[in-house]
């Protein structure tokens, strides 16, 4: 999504943050895999240390989008509630209430690439015009 809004020359204007709704990676760096994928498919990337949602990020955003129906109830269970409608899947954008195919139960980085490539193209075309 980052390499996206930049070439859309939009850094300046969509700030990107990357958080876990689970505890089961805190501090650790992209999975190698996956590292593997958006290297192969020229995406750059940053090396960086996963960290937790905290109740706080509910204010600090005004979209928390979310890979799967699972960790929308693991945010519900920090935020306590969603009173704005912040809490969205990614594939939502894509006009598909389905979760991101999870490639650490599939295996298929191909599968899950595809998938966040429809769905933040989806994302950045909605956050483009709800912009204007």
């Amino acid at each position: 999504m980052k390499d996206m809004v930049a070439k859309e020359g939009l850094s300046d204007k969509i700030y990107i943050e990357s958080a876990a709704t689970s505890r089961e990676e805190i501090g650790n760096d992209m999975y190698p895999p996956a590292r593997r994928k958006l290297t192969a498919e020229g995406v750059p990337f940053e090396h960086r240390g996963a960290r937790q949602i905290t109740a706080s990020d509910y204010d600090r955003f005004d979209y928390i989008i979310l890979m799967e129906e699972y960790n929308i109830n693991n945010a519900l269970r920090i935020f306590k509630e969603d009173p704005k409608g912040k809490l969205k899947l990614l594939m939502e954008f894509a006009g598909k209430r389905r979760d991101i195919a999870d490639p650490w139960y599939t295996g298929n980085f191909d599968r899950t690439y595809d998938d966040l490539v429809e769905g933040c193209r989806a994302l950045l075309s909605f956050l483009k015009v709800s912009a204007v």
